[in-house]
């Protein structure tokens, strides 16, 4: 099988297990939400956040390492995956088991320090999947992810129903979150070991070459937690929990559609590292503005579009008592544009090796974001979080396309973004006019067949693209 064919096979492969799991994790949420109403819903993501700074610290950047170094000619991969898997158990149990200790020192309600507790468990698991999930990309066998996936999320799903069928409270949910990481350990662990022999191993020579590697992104992901988590830790300790559900449930669906650039990222950074490797720039350069203009198709309607459906989307999804956050949607939802490029253009710099070059712009970002969300959070609460959430992805974007340009002589193309833009604008007057007399069920799909026509229309995709991927 072609490279492409290859990418677009595992791809589509992963956006249809996306699909499923995006559909069961939007059916948990709206069960959860409704259950929980405002203060629980922001008791939960509290939790979640809190735990997520360990859990993100505990990968160090032994994700994306995982994927370019096994991606490197002549690499042994079953001494790197061993070494990696083992170096990130040590990691994980070091972090992870802190976590719940770190939560009784923050002014927190008890039912929220007991839920760190039990969903710490859950962080765990998904810590050690990681570190599968990106052999498994390496390898181009992302079905078994996808797979796992979806049996999380119907784990989750079942959890919650459970619980809001016999009124068990927030601690079940949490317990249900760490039945779902389990499950989707174990099928990633199974699937694993029938293709390659994963054990514990210790070589610190190997161990010197992974965190030397990793390192320079472990600095950048603990900027980046700064000004990806620190809006909603701040907000839950300056403002009500009621507050945190409502941007939480906003930044949920935010959640979801990054979804896909960060799995369609990890397919191509192998790719890319194979490519850089083989010192043919124009190959990669050219992988990169497909890859990135994939992105622009995908991202500008959903920036567009959601201007118009935010409230009655958060309506559908959440229920009445979180129609507010659909406000909060309308200007998260200008970030993702950002982050569909900066993921991109992220993953770029590392195939290049040059992940190094990009820890003063996530420091910078980092401070600026965070001086931000204490200027502004006491003052607009959770609009002063989603503005500047937006900056810090506006800047991060501009800082990797530089880092990109200047190393791997990279002219980014924005014919296909105009294109975008102008089927965009006719998809919305649809929308527009439609909004209030049909239900979403009914609009979307309507919305996405007449932004693809006009797009084709506009020829900013093709025959010759539609047909290449489905060959």
């Amino acid at each position: 099988m072609k490279l492409f064919a290859q990418i677009a096979h595992n791809t589509i492969i992963q956006i249809i297990g996306k699909i499923i799991s995006t559909i069961l994790g939007l059916a948990a949420l709206a069960i959860m939400a409704r259950y929980l109403k405002q203060t629980g819903f922001g008791q939960y993501i509290t939790i979640i956040t809190f735990l997520s700074f360990f859990g993100i610290m505990a990968d160090f950047g032994l994700t994306l390492v995982t994927s370019q170094m096994v991606s490197q000619p002549q690499a042994d991969q079953a001494k790197l995956l061993n070494n990696l898997f083992s170096l990130r158990l040590v990691s994980a149990c070091l972090l992870l088991l802190f976590a719940p200790l770190a939560i009784f020192f923050f002014p927190y309600e008890p039912i929220i320090k007991y839920g760190a507790a039990i969903a710490s468990l859950s962080f765990f698991f998904t810590a050690l999947n990681q570190i599968l999930v990106g052999w498994f990309q390496n390898n181009l066998t992302m079905a078994i992810v996808a797979a796992a996936d979806v049996a999380g999320k119907i784990a989750l799903l079942a959890g919650i129903i459970l619980t809001a069928r016999f009124n068990l409270g927030l601690l079940s949910i949490m317990a249900a979150t760490f039945i779902s990481g389990l499950i989707s350990f174990i099928i990633h662990y199974w699937f694993a070991r029938r293709r390659i022999k994963i054990g514990w191993q210790i070589n610190f020579e190997v161990w010197r070459a992974i965190i030397k590697k990793s390192w320079p992104l472990g600095v950048t992901i603990f900027f980046n937690l700064i000004y990806l988590r620190a809006d909603a830790l701040i907000l839950s300790l300056l403002k009500s929990q009621g507050e945190v559900g409502l941007y939480g449930a906003a930044y949920r669906i935010i959640d979801v559609l990054t979804a896909l650039p960060f799995m369609f990222a990890g397919l191509i950074l192998p790719i890319l590292t194979r490519i850089w490797a083989e010192r043919d720039a124009a190959r990669f350069n050219l992988v990169l503005q497909k890859s990135l203009d994939a992105m622009f198709i995908l991202a500008v309607p959903l920036i567009i579009g959601a201007q118009i459906t935010a409230k009655p989307l958060m309506r559908l999804i959440a229920g009445e008592h979180f129609i507010l956050a659909g406000d909060i949607l309308k200007i998260l939802i200008l970030a993702v544009g950002f982050i569909f490029m900066s993921c991109l253009l992220t993953h770029a710099a590392i195939a290049m090796d040059k992940q190094k070059k990009l820890i003063p712009a996530y420091i910078f970002t980092a401070l600026t974001a965070l001086a931000g969300y204490l200027i502004l959070i006491p003052l607009y609460s959770y609009y002063g979080a989603a503005w500047v959430t937006v900056y810090s992805e506006i800047a991060i974007s501009l800082f990797s396309l530089y880092a990109v340009i200047k190393y791997g002589r990279f002219r980014l193309k924005i014919n296909i973004l105009l294109k975008s833009l102008a089927a965009s604008l006719i998809m919305v007057l649809i929308v527009y006019w439609l909004i209030d007399k049909y239900s979403l069920f009914f609009i979307i799909p309507l919305a996405a067949i007449a932004y693809l026509a006009c797009l084709y229309a506009f020829k900013g995709i093709s025959k010759k693209d539609l047909t290449g991927l489905l060959n």
